[in-house]
């Protein structure tokens, strides 16, 4: 490669010949510079800070943190610790609401009803372990993350995929909401006063959580470790004083003792009020699938982090819900809206007014609020995975400043927030929302478990395929009850948005299939382009992959110009770039420059090029950006956003001609031609 000349102003080192090339700039604060290893980067300094926009971008570094580059990627991933405080809040937190939830039905056949919860309890412990032992398979046949999209994606097809990522989708938004207001209960069962701020604390909680979120997941990690472990401990210690005094004064924690308050039964008991008591209960269940979605946020060995922690989760879990629900059971505790019943353990235990009791509210509180987390860990997450395999527009597929997920951070606090506001903040209305999709992801992912060890047949599939046949068939009958129990108290909504959403990821699919058939040039096809134009002014064209649209701007700017770059810039550290091994095979005639960009911007990369190009003659640059034209205005936000910022940064810029080419891709004839 040439090197620049001594005190040069930092010019692109670009060869003709259809040769790669790397562009070198050796300035101080430069926004385009050498790595060591002979590539060359977009350095932080690429990213232009004027305007309304920079003062954007410092607000958003004093709030959020400043921008990491790809390569910090592995050190932001998580250890089994902070793993178990990310992606296990949910299901822990739901120890503070799963035995109330069982109880708000069973107090409906009055006193005689509530020594059914212990039973009722055992079998959702049982179904616990039988879930926890079948995403353990999940998790270690699908290392790479995804969970159920992926595994009902591969082995039952692309329409069970999508439902089982609509499913999971939906009930994260439900996981902030419900967490959230939970949340709120208790803190009104510490002071009565937040009950009438519900709805905008809520609202406000949300916002804090998707705010700490967007710093980065290890950081987020370390925030939300401490209140959830304190939450574990603090629980625990409750339940161990509790049995003790009990024990200690002889009494036998196994018998149901007397309701404390009168109750006048409204139904009868009978297996439809048991089957609803059990549904409500199953919402301990809920956040149990996050870590199989998330393996790839674990540090290595990833698939065995992840599997050790999901096992510390269920029996965390188990030991929690069980002596929550023992105790309540002895004691008589009836659930009250402001009197939760891990408030009245914790009367029981440490004492009306203590600090320990006030203590537990408050870590109580805390964990239902941060159980909002593992939504934010999660829905990103699987968001990005659908944008990656084209079901979801591609901006949900691009890492933010802080290497998260940003537009489906947003997009999940959003949402959340706008359902705190319609039900007024209130669980016992979020409740029957709750847990059907979770299962409806269950069953889907078991049964495509059975699939996929029937069709490897490794080493043990016989054993690992009835581990999650059984699974399978436990978990659809859970569904069918939960179904059964809450379709009428507005379960109904979920039966209906479930497909809904899952049919808009499919059209959006198709979408981006058809584009691709369109756009597509094969690997193998040769374009003989020469620069001969009448014109001297060079011409740079930024490609984003080798399609039609691109090979049409390139050829359009050969034949104007003597002078044609073609400019490609990698942002995404998740999918390595084709674009510069298939160069200099297809497109032997025109020059191409590579920019790696860390911190993941486009615009500005391809910007400070242009810039740096007006320092030779003719001192003026064409900018040629080939632009997918569509037929109707819903399917702009699907195309042509990674270089969108170019207008506000060079279309005022003096002697830089900014164009756009508009390409429209064939009609139906073309669409449906097998790829070359």
């Amino acid at each position: 490669m040439t090197d620049l000349q001594p005190g040069g102003r930092g010019l692109p080192v670009v060869r003709a010949g259809g040769r790669v090339t790397r562009y070198r700039v050796e300035l101080p604060r430069a926004g385009i510079v050498p790595t060591g290893r002979g590539r060359f980067e977009a350095t932080e300094y690429a990213e232009r800070r004027a305007g309304w926009h920079g003062r954007w971008l410092n607000l958003r570094d004093r709030l959020l943190g400043t921008t990491l580059a790809s390569h910090m990627l592995e050190n932001e991933k998580l250890s089994k610790v902070k793993a178990l405080a990310v992606f296990s809040s949910d299901a822990l937190s739901s120890t503070a609401y799963a035995t109330q939830e069982i109880l708000f039905v069973l107090i409906l056949a009055g006193a005689g009803a509530i020594k059914y919860s212990l039973p009722i309890a055992l079998a959702i412990t049982a179904l616990l372990a039988v879930v926890i032992i079948s995403y353990r398979q999940t998790v270690r046949a699908y290392p790479g993350g995804g969970g159920a999209y992926i595994v009902a994606h591969d082995n039952l097809g692309v329409k069970a995929g999508l439902i089982a990522a609509s499913a999971l989708l939906i009930d994260y938004v439900l996981t902030v909401a419900v967490s959230v207001a939970a949340g709120m209960d208790a803190l009104a069962s510490l002071n009565g006063g937040f009950r009438p701020f519900a709805v905008e604390m809520s609202v406000a909680l949300v916002a804090l959580v998707a705010v700490i979120n967007l710093r980065g997941m290890k950081e987020s990690g370390t925030i939300f470790a401490i209140p959830t472990y304190a939450f574990v401990l603090t629980l625990g210690l409750a339940i161990g004083v509790a049995l003790t005094k009990i024990l200690v004064g002889g009494g036998n924690p196994l018998a149901a003792g007397a309701p404390r308050e009168q109750l006048q039964p409204t139904q009868s008991i009978g297996l439809f009020l048991l089957l609803r008591a059990f549904a409500n209960g199953c919402t301990a269940l809920t956040g149990v699938e996050a870590i199989s979605n998330g393996v790839q946020a674990f540090k290595r060995p990833a698939w065995k982090n992840a599997s050790q922690t999901l096992l510390t989760l269920g029996l965390i879990l188990g030991a929690l819900f069980l002596g929550v629900t023992v105790l309540a059971r002895y004691y008589g505790f009836v659930p009250d809206e402001n009197n939760t019943i891990p408030s009245q353990l914790g009367v029981e235990a440490f004492g009306d007014g203590s600090l320990l009791f006030a203590f537990l509210q408050i870590m109580t509180a805390g964990i239902l609020i941060l159980a909002a987390n593992t939504a934010f860990a999660d829905f990103p997450r699987l968001a990005a995975i659908l944008a990656r395999d084209g079901y979801m527009p591609r901006i949900f597929h691009a890492r933010g400043n802080r290497l998260v997920f940003s537009t489906g951070i947003i997009t999940l606090a959003t949402l959340a927030g706008g359902l705190l506001i319609a039900f007024n903040a209130q669980t016992t209305r979020l409740i029957p929302l709750y847990a059907l999709g979770v299962f409806l992801s269950f069953s889907l992912s078991q049964g495509g478990m059975v699939r996929h060890w029937w069709k490897r047949r490794e080493p043990g599939w016989r054993r690992s395929m009835v581990i999650n046949g059984v699974g399978g068939v436990v978990t659809t009958i859970v569904l069918a009850i939960i179904l059964q129990a809450k379709f009428g108290e507005g379960a109904w909504i979920i039966v209906i948005l479930i497909p809904v959403l899952a049919a808009v990821a499919g059209l959006i699919g198709v979408f981006y299939h058809r584009l691709h058939r369109a756009l597509y040039v094969g690997p193998e096809v040769v374009l003989d382009f020469e620069p001969r134009g009448p014109s001297g002014i060079p011409i740079v064209v930024p490609v984003e992959e080798v399609n039609l649209a691109a090979v049409m701007a390139l050829g359009a700017a050969c034949e104007r110009s003597r002078d044609v770059t073609a400019l490609h810039v990698l942002i995404d550290p998740d999918e390595p770039s084709a674009v510069e091994e298939r160069w200099g095979r297809q497109f032997p005639g025109i020059p191409l420059v590579v920019i790696d960009s860390p911190y993941r911007t486009a615009a500005d990369p391809v910007a400070a090029y242009v810039v740096d190009r007006l320092s030779q003659s003719p001192h003026e640059v064409t900018v040629t950006v080939p632009v997918v034209e569509v037929r109707h205005m819903f399917q702009r936000p699907l195309v042509n956003q990674s270089l969108k910022r170019l207008g506000p940064l060079l279309g005022r810029r003096r002697h830089v001609n900014l164009e756009t080419f508009p390409f429209t891709p064939g009609g139906r004839r073309r669409r449906k031609q097998p790829p070359m």
